[in-house]
């Protein structure tokens, strides 16, 4: 990996964690639950980003596979999350 690239990924890494740590102090402080909502969703996301760069800087084809887990559970869970603050339950009887 040339030098280029290393300080890419630790500047990257940054980001993400800086965005990581807001994003965990707006689902601790936020007024409402929509704020915990999309809070939440940018703390998965986040971490998606820090498994994708972890992957690169290691090139270790698992991260991969665990980011794309992460982002299919993360969907479903952000969704029910949704219909249950639209509509008060998850499941339809």
């Amino acid at each position: 990996m040339n030098q280029i690239l290393a300080w890419a990924v630790i500047f990257a890494l940054s980001c993400y964690v800086l965005g990581l740590l807001f994003a965990a102090m707006r689902l601790y402080m936020g007024p409402t639950s929509p704020d915990r909502v999309l809070a939440l969703d940018a703390m998965y996301i986040n971490g998606i980003l820090i498994l994708l760069v972890l992957g690169l800087r290691y090139d270790f084809p698992l991260y991969f596979d665990i980011a794309l887990l992460m982002a299919m559970f993360g969907f479903v869970g952000s969704a029910a999350m949704a219909k249950f603050l639209l509509r008060g339950e998850v499941i339809e009887r």
